[in-house]
């Protein structure tokens, strides 16, 4: 496996969502120590200020842009900066998602008002730079290769949390949409389905026994695990990948609902399967 094909030197990769010292922040260190140029985006300077500059003294080339890329003007003005830069636009990971305690509860109560910002929160903050990026790539007659943060919870049932699992679900349909249509021009779009990962706003302390039953791997998976998903996607090492969501989770996905802590389904009366010593 050669390191030339995890070079990003030469090229600028917008992240918008980049000020959370999470997942995002840790997608640019990941990205910028492949050699990229990083726009990294928030709508919060001091968030910005606070987790990024640590990257810039390490003399990594991490270029703060405050914006609302919910606006027009706001992923307006990124295009506007990205050629500003040194290097050609290449990628975009968009980051900026999520669901605040307040917006939980059972289908039956969900207020108009409540899912059109979850829509607009983890969909739109998605669909529209990503337009933007690939009407940008393709004016440039450039190849590329955007990747957005979806969820598991885009790929199945997710009670109690509706409109986030159809906001990810929308974004999964919108990932191979635009694959699709811009395969031709070399430009790549793939998605990345946390489950769940610790990080300073998940706000899940670890629990042993919980983690054990709930994830086949038997623990919460680490941002940087993420972080690492995206940068092969963004690569060339994923030269042929496209219209892709990559499941990071754990084995959560792939788990039946009735395995037990053991990954045993739990109907089964004769466990002597278990036993790795017989037969």
């Amino acid at each position: 496996m050669s390191d030339t094909l995890l070079d990003l030197s030469g090229r600028v990769v917008v992240v918008a969502g980049a000020g959370g010292g999470g997942m995002g922040t840790l997608i640019c260190h990941r990205v910028a120590r492949a050699g990229a140029t990083v726009l990294a985006l928030d709508v919060s300077g001091q968030s910005l200020d606070d987790h990024l500059e640590p990257l810039r003294e390490q003399g990594l080339a991490v270029v703060p842009h405050v914006c609302d890329i919910l606006d027009d003007d706001g992923f307006g003005s990124v295009i506007e900066r990205t050629r500003d830069l040194p290097g050609t636009l290449y990628g975009l990971v968009t980051v900026v998602g999520g669901i605040p305690d307040r917006y939980w509860g059972a289908a039956t109560r969900v207020k108009r008002t409540d899912w059109r910002t979850v829509i607009g929160y983890n969909l739109d903050s998605m669909f529209f730079i990503s337009s933007a990026v690939a009407r940008e790539l393709k004016r440039q007659n450039s190849a590329g290769s955007i990747v957005a943060l979806s969820s598991i919870s885009g790929l199945t049932a997710t009670p109690f949390h509706v409109a986030y699992g159809a906001a990810k679900a929308a974004v999964n349909s919108v990932v191979q949409t635009m694959a699709v249509e811009l395969a031709s021009r070399d430009i790549r779009v793939n998605a990345v389905a946390p489950g769940a990962i610790r990080t300073p706003t998940a706000a899940m302390a670890p629990d042993p026994a919980r983690d054990r039953w709930a994830v086949p791997m038997g623990r919460q998976g680490e941002a940087e695990e993420v972080a690492d998903a995206v940068l092969f996607l963004l690569s060339d090492m994923a030269s042929y990948i496209t219209g892709q969501c990559l499941p990071v989770d754990g084995g959560v996905s792939v788990k039946w609902t009735h395995l037990d802590m053991d990954n045993c389904p739990a109907y089964a009366r004769d466990r002597s399967f278990l036993d790795d010593e017989g037969g």
